[in-house]
């Protein structure tokens, strides 16, 4: 987290209530505060920098991402740039970082499927998509992604044919993976913003592809 910036209303405690009073706190709702509060009081870090960083992360969501893919689509010397050096990238469009992780984007082709997992917690691109559903962070889904890939992505709907290579991606406290999928067939007119809106945070865990809306009409 920055430390750089402290504003003049930053106090000793951060009154913020991060608990749902009708429901005890878990386990880990406790070790935060007890950890928040430690470093608080400690001076090591201030209410109002805790706050601050929380609404970096409350900013980020899978629209970022969404327009990272629809300009690789779109621009193949952008995209790349995206295989090459994925944070760089994500860079040059004006997404920054919060911390060290390098983040690696993995492209979907008609021989290779992508699937991105975490198997040791949920580490996740959170950078470009936000924060990462709840499935995402199950042990099933966790293990299953690594020890029955095919079977997994089916149960998302997303059928992957025999002869199409499934390749995981695990996660790392360092690393982070992206997806880029394949474009659609029938989005040939479509501009960024057009196909910025087809693409899901789904497509880019790649758990399911990116398809046309069932209408069949432009976004």
């Amino acid at each position: 987290m920055s430390t750089a910036h402290h504003d003049d209303d930053d106090h000793d405690h951060d009154h913020t209530p991060i608990t749902n009073s009708e429901t005890p706190p878990s386990y880990y709702e406790i070790m935060e505060t007890a950890v928040r509060e430690l470093l608080i009081e400690r001076q090591l870090l201030t209410a109002g920098e805790i706050r601050r960083q929380i609404e970096v992360l409350d900013s980020r969501t899978p629209a970022l991402g969404a327009k990272i893919v629809a300009r690789a689509w779109l621009d193949p010397e952008f995209r790349e740039r995206l295989l090459a050096n994925g944070r760089t990238a994500c860079e040059e469009e004006g997404i920054t970082f919060y911390d060290d992780t390098q983040l690696i984007v993995v492209e979907n082709t008609d021989t290779v499927h992508n699937l991105l997992v975490c198997t040791l917690c949920s580490c996740y691109p959170r950078p470009v998509l936000g924060l990462p559903p709840d499935w995402y962070k199950l042990k099933p889904y966790r293990a299953r992604a690594v020890r029955e890939p095919r079977a997994l992505l089916a149960e998302f709907g997303t059928v992957i044919p025999d002869d199409v290579e499934i390749r995981v991606s695990d996660s790392t406290a360092a690393v982070r993976y992206l997806v880029l999928p394949k474009r659609p067939s029938g989005t040939e007119d479509f501009d960024e913003e057009q196909l910025a809106a087809l693409v899901t945070r789904d497509s880019m865990i790649g758990v399911v592809p990116v398809t046309l809306p069932s209408a069949g009409g432009q976004p």
